[in-house]
């Protein structure tokens, strides 16, 4: 069965931890954390002082989408706050391999993120050294985006190239994640599935994440 990562970007912020306890009681594997530095992406969220924050409040694994210009910069601040795993975008790294051994060898999950346009081939030579892959569904920068329908076929290939290298890499999706399009994202292989408002703009959030997992 997949794994649900609710994304606290949709959460209410004013109340986060008990947010936070209530994703976490009602079933949820791991919680996404969206960092975007208003250069990368034209939007501003959070440092690590909150994922310190977070850490000490859940037991859940904090996975970190880092949407930053400079991720090398900021890897040893985010390492140190209590990231179980460090997604770094393709784009932003001029030397990706470098970027996944220092997170590697840190002990964390190392993942790279492709955004919509970006082709699977880029993660040709660096995929055996990864964790997970994350396939933006929309444009990052902003939730409650509708979901970009060619990523489908997306994850169907990668999941293909997966499969005949014999690897154990997990495929991530982010973006317009609801009731009507994770069943979908399951179906073309995706093995873990980010959702904010389908999860946080919903009364009950045990409901809302059995209804994703399908």
């Amino acid at each position: 069965m997949v794994q649900i990562a609710p994304s606290i970007l949709a959460a209410d912020f004013a109340r986060l931890a008990d947010e936070v306890a209530r994703v976490e009681e009602a079933g949820a594997h791991l919680l996404h954390v969206d960092v975007m530095d208003g250069h990368f992406v034209p939007n501003l969220t959070i440092g690590p002082p909150v994922v310190k924050a977070l850490h000490a409040v859940t037991r859940l694994p904090l996975d970190v989408h880092l949407m930053v210009e400079e991720p090398d910069a900021l890897l040893p601040a985010f390492i140190d706050a209590g990231s179980a795993n460090l997604s770094v975008h393709v784009e932003a790294c001029r030397h990706l391999h470098r970027t996944i051994q220092t997170i590697k060898e840190a002990g964390l999950g190392a993942s790279v993120v492709l955004n919509p346009a970006s082709p699977i081939s880029l993660l040709h030579e660096i995929l055996p050294e990864l964790h997970m892959v994350l396939l933006m569904s929309v444009n990052p920068g902003f939730g409650g985006q509708h979901f970009i329908p060619s990523t489908l076929d997306k994850i169907r290939a990668l999941k293909r190239k997966i499969s005949k290298r014999h690897l154990t890499v997990k495929i991530e999706v982010d973006g317009g994640i609801n009731a009507t399009t994770a069943p979908l994202v399951r179906e073309a292989g995706a093995d873990v599935l980010v959702a904010g408002t389908a999860i946080f703009a919903q009364k009950d959030y045990a409901h809302a994440i059995r209804a994703l997992q399908g």
